[in-house]
């Protein structure tokens, strides 16, 4: 059987992997393999990524024949791990997520900031003060914290950067919904983050 070229198409291999070309099924794990871990671990734990892999392109596999091209094989993919990692957080019950109003911005009965600029000032420079590994830990405690709608838009928008078209389609939801999610998202973290204890930064 001849070896996919590398410049055939994702929808064309998924195509000739559902005819039972299992050389076109293996350049599609080639390159999406190593994204999907990614995303696995952004939204499960680096401990369940590769079941999560697995697990996707088990299902991508028996379901091959169901997909149309109707949408980009990426999208495809992208939504069957998602699912599967969803489905992981619920059947292990994770630790509780943190609600978002305590980190949102806070507003006085003037309709103004609550905040003092100090805090803005601290918002804007965290990343500058804290030590890199100290943040990174942070940033995957407060993104482990946020309820899966949320999480789930801002790590397909701000972290895999896809656009926020193809993650509306991903998640089956408007793209004005994945905008608001990853706002309140955005929120959530920066709050979360600037929350930290000062030795803890």
């Amino acid at each position: 059987m001849a070896v996919p070229n590398i410049d055939v198409s994702d929808e064309t291999l998924a195509a000739r992997a559902a005819t039972g070309d299992g050389r076109a099924f293996d350049v599609l794990m080639e390159r999406y393999q190593a994204r999907v871990y990614r995303l696995a671990c952004r939204l499960t734990n680096d401990t369940e990524a590769g079941d999560v892999v697995q697990d996707a392109f088990l299902q991508i596999y028996k379901h091959l024949s169901a997909f149309r091209g109707d949408a980009r094989f990426s999208t495809w993919l992208y939504r069957v791990a998602t699912n599967v990692c969803l489905m992981r957080r619920r059947a292990h019950a994770r630790r509780p997520t943190q609600p978002l109003n305590a980190f949102l911005p806070q507003f006085d009965s003037h309709g103004a900031h609550a905040q003092t600029p100090a805090y803005f000032e601290r918002t804007m420079h965290l990343e500058e003060r804290l030590d890199r590994e100290r943040l990174a830990a942070a940033a995957r405690d407060a993104l482990a914290r946020l309820p899966d709608v949320y999480r789930h838009a801002f790590v397909l928008r701000d972290l895999e950067e896809l656009p926020t078209e193809e993650v509306a389609k991903i998640l089956g939801v408007k793209a004005a919904t994945v905008r608001q999610r990853v706002h309140r998202a955005r929120l959530f973290l920066r709050g979360f983050l600037n929350a930290l204890p000062e030795e803890s930064r």
